[in-house]
C-alpha cells in the first residue's frame, strides 16, 4: 500500500477511535456505564486494528507518526463537538443579583424558566440582593445568559452540571 494511502487510513481511523473514546468519557461521567463498555469495545477495536496497521508496515519515516497524531487531535475536537451535540443534560445555574431585581425575576419567568428566588445579603448588609436558582437543560444557557445581561449586568453567576433533578417544572422547547 502506497505511504499516502496508509496515513490517510490511519488518521482517519484515529478520528473514528479517538472521537469514540472522547464520547465515552463523557458518557461514563453522567453514570451511562453500559452505553460506556459498548462505545469501549469499538474504540478498543478500532484503535487495535490501527496501530497493528502501523506497527506492521515496512515504511519508515515521519509520516505515519504525523498522521496518528493528526487523527488524535482531531478526533479529539470531533469527539467534543459531537459529544456537545448529541448528549444533552441538565444546569443548574445560581444568579446573585446587584440588587433586588423584580424585572429580571418576571422576565425570566415570562420565558418559561421556573426560578427559586432567595433573599441574601451582599458584602455589605445594606446591600439587598437575591439569589436566583435556575434548573435548566444545557442547550438553553446561552439564552437565560442573554436575558440575565440584559437586565443585570453586574449579576455574578455560578453555572454546574446538574446529574439528578427529580420534580420541578421544566419548559419544554
Amino acid at each position: 500500500m502506497p505511504i499516502y494511502l496508509l496515513c490517510l487510513e490511519i488518521f482517519f481511523a484515529r478520528i473514528i477511535d479517538v472521537s469514540l473514546g472522547t464520547f465515552r468519557t463523557i458518557i461514563t461521567v453522567k453514570g451511562k456505564s453500559f452505553y460506556a463498555a459498548m462505545i469501549g469495545f469499538f474504540e478498543v477495536l478500532v484503535w487495535f486494528l490501527v496501530v497493528k496497521e502501523a506497527l506492521n508496515t515496512t515504511e519508515t519515516g515521519i509520516w505515519i507518526g504525523i498522521s496518528y497524531a493528526l487523527g488524535f487531535a482531531a478526533g479529539t475536537y470531533i469527539g467534543s463537538v459531537l459529544s456537545q451535540k448529541l448528549i444533552k443534560g441538565k444546569l443548574s445555574v445560581q444568579v446573585i443579583t446587584s440588587s433586588h431585581n423584580e424585572k429580571l425575576i418576571d422576565e425570566i419567568r415570562n420565558q418559561g424558566y421556573a426560578v427559586s428566588v432567595m433573599d441574601i445579603d451582599g458584602k455589605n448588609k445594606e446591600e439587598d440582593k437575591y439569589m436566583l436558582f435556575i434548573e435548566i437543560d444545557d442547550y438553553r444557557l446561552e439564552e437565560l445568559q442573554k436575558i440575565i445581561r440584559k437586565n443585570d449586568k453586574k449579576a455574578f453567576l455560578v453555572v454546574n452540571e446538574t446529574k439528578l433533578v427529580q420534580n420541578g417544572y421544566f419548559v419544554k422547547k
